[in-house]
């Protein structure tokens, strides 16, 4: 470990050999009853999905605004992306940062998908006080609670995304994607380990991977209020968070897995992201970004490269 503390400190940069190598931390003996219980709870709950027509129309795409039920009784926003001149012939969920979102992200390559866009509890279109939409203060919220923390309501705000697909499009069942970044990236590998509706699943620099690493290493963001509750409070802390680390949620995805993580990044520790993507045991494949959460050179050329590589990866739900 010190080793790695040095070297963050030193250049801000890992090789990506030295992020290979990052290993997997110990889960608890009851990790897995503890998320299988509550993904059964919410399969037992109907979202009971509400669309309104915006009239407007971007890349052949419809747009609705979209309202569910999720779990606690809050009620979720967002969107929904529908093809315009013919059936969507696969579905996507995806995710949002923790800045979050305020329309849907028109870029994503699948103009025969209808795309739904979730807003977590707390953010952007899903304003539920008295959770915070400010980052520093949404990740902390009933961190000293394992059963009630936060990012177990978000990941419930997720599953009940991809009830709310189905319940517009059940014949999509087996044709569903996820894609997560950053915040949702983390939270994806988490919902992804136990969700069986999904079939493939891409998330890019996401967070929440190996806490024993995100609560020492230098970063900005969310993560550093972490720590510095953590200085205050370390067993509550640890206590909680055991139970949503991204990196043990990944051991047990069985489904195919796309990751495409940061060599370096100020916001997500790239040990985190990279500890993600170790522990798959599935068909996984990886995109190395030269950095997260920043701006860099070779930006807009990566963007495409790996927009093409999610062309490829998600194609198979067309067959």
């Amino acid at each position: 470990m010190q080793k790695l503390d040095t070297l963050y400190k030193a250049e801000h940069r890992y090789s990506l050999q030295q992020l290979l190598a990052i290993k997997t931390p110990c889960a608890p003996d009851d990790f897995d009853s503890f998320w299988q219980n509550i993904y059964a709870e919410c399969l037992n709950t109907h979202p009971k999905p509400t669309l309104h027509d915006t009239g407007e129309i971007h890349k052949n795409w419809r747009v609705f605004k979209l309202y569910y039920q999720t779990t606690d009784q809050l009620k979720i926003g967002g969107w929904l992306l529908v093809p315009q001149d013919k059936a969507p012939t696969r579905g996507f969920i995806a995710g949002h940062g923790y800045g979050g979102i305020n329309e849907p992200d028109f870029n994503l390559p699948f103009d025969d998908a209808a795309i739904l866009f979730p807003c977590c509890r707390g953010i952007s279109q899903s304003p539920n006080p008295p959770i915070s939409n400010n980052p520093q203060w949404h990740v902390i919220h009933d961190i000293d609670k394992k059963d009630r923390y936060i990012m177990r309501g978000c990941v419930e705000d997720i599953w009940l995304a991809v009830s709310s697909m189905l319940c517009f499009f059940p014949y999509l069942a087996g044709k569903l994607g996820y894609v997560g970044i950053s915040f949702s990236g983390g939270l994806g590998a988490i919902a992804m380990a136990y969700e069986k509706r999904v079939a493939r699943a891409h998330f890019n620099v996401p967070s929440f991977g190996d806490h024993r690493l995100r609560l020492r290493l230098p970063t900005w963001g969310s993560g550093l209020a972490v720590q510095g509750f953590f200085k205050r409070y370390p067993k509550t802390t640890l206590n909680t968070l055991r139970y949503y680390d991204a990196a043990n949620a990944a051991e047990r995805i069985v489904i195919p897995t796309h990751c495409a993580l940061a060599l370096q990044d100020p916001v997500v520790t790239p040990p985190g992201q990279f500890a993600i993507y170790n522990a798959l045991k599935c068909d996984k494949h990886l995109y190395v970004l030269e950095a997260g959460h920043s701006e860099y050179p070779s930006q807009e050329q990566q963007k495409q490269e790996l927009k093409q590589e999610l062309i490829n990866f998600f194609s198979p739900l067309l067959e």
